[in-house]
């Protein structure tokens, strides 16, 4: 993968932004997620540095700022997990107002930039990441890096598929049974690499720039994910599909009242 990828991605995420999956009312009750006892806001990141070079990127000291906003007005940071367990009936519910981080792609500024300020605030992360570009592509993480983050026990590390397709251009591309392999491998060889490098049972799933349809999900389930994720401006709330629970994209615009708009209400209106 070249130097230029993660512009790309960025371009796509961001018209995926305004993608709407038809949903099949049957296949929609099946995956209702349990009830939630107040709105939970789930927030996502892609990568930081010092000045701002694409539309992912959010400053050092914007994201700082951020985890100092939450803080500061009392909002718990919890674990994704704590979250999904909740919704799927296994778990109880976390603390009201409750604020998710979840990270997608695996860049190398998770390590060299968010670390530093994730121990000083104790937060708890989950990473997403697509294992083709660990330890090869310039811009990724080695995998010597995401196993000191999973040992810290701040970052929970778990799938966005092996190599970050766009599902749509293949489905084109590919003929029905090319398609049905081609999704078999994108959700179980990322379950099996990280679970052979890091010991990591990945059992959640960001999908690639948003984008998920039945059939996708019916595949992922199949290959033994219990939660996805998707982009969706908007709060966890009993209402989600538990294969398709909404996050917020965080840009380094999202400051201020921008930011605070994010997060979770007290009560669910």
């Amino acid at each position: 993968m070249g130097s230029r990828f993660p512009s790309a991605i960025a371009a796509v995420v961001l018209a995926a932004m305004a993608f709407v999956v038809p949903q099949q009312p049957s296949v929609a009750r099946q995956g209702q997620a349990a009830p939630v006892s107040a709105e939970a806001s789930i927030l996502l990141y892609h990568r930081l540095g010092p000045v701002v070079h694409d539309e992912m990127t959010v400053r050092t000291a914007t994201f700082r700022a951020q985890l100092d906003y939450l803080k500061q007005h009392g909002y718990p940071v919890v674990p994704l997990r704590t979250l999904v367990l909740h919704l799927l009936g296994k778990g109880p519910a976390p603390p009201p107002r409750s604020v998710v981080i979840t990270v997608d792609d695996g860049h190398a500024s998770v390590f060299t930039d968010m670390l530093p300020i994730v121990q000083e605030y104790k937060m708890p992360v989950t990473l997403f990441i697509y294992p083709s570009a660990i330890s090869n592509a310039s811009y990724a993480m080695k995998w010597d890096q995401l196993a000191a983050l999973s040992r810290t026990g701040l970052f929970d590390i778990q799938s966005h598929t092996y190599w970050h397709p766009n599902f749509k251009t293949e489905r084109r591309r590919l003929s029905a049974d090319a398609f049905q392999s081609f999704m078999t491998m994108q959700f179980a060889k990322p379950r099996t690499v990280l679970k052979n490098k890091l010991g990591v049972d990945a059992d959640m799933l960001a999908w690639p720039f948003g984008i998920y349809d039945d059939e996708l999900i019916t595949n992922a389930r199949q290959a033994g994910y219990v939660s996805a994720f998707t982009l969706d401006r908007r709060p966890v709330t009993a209402r989600e599909r538990i294969m398709a629970l909404p996050r917020y994209l965080v840009l380094d615009s999202d400051a201020g009242g921008r930011f605070a708009a994010m997060l979770p209400r007290e009560t669910q209106r």
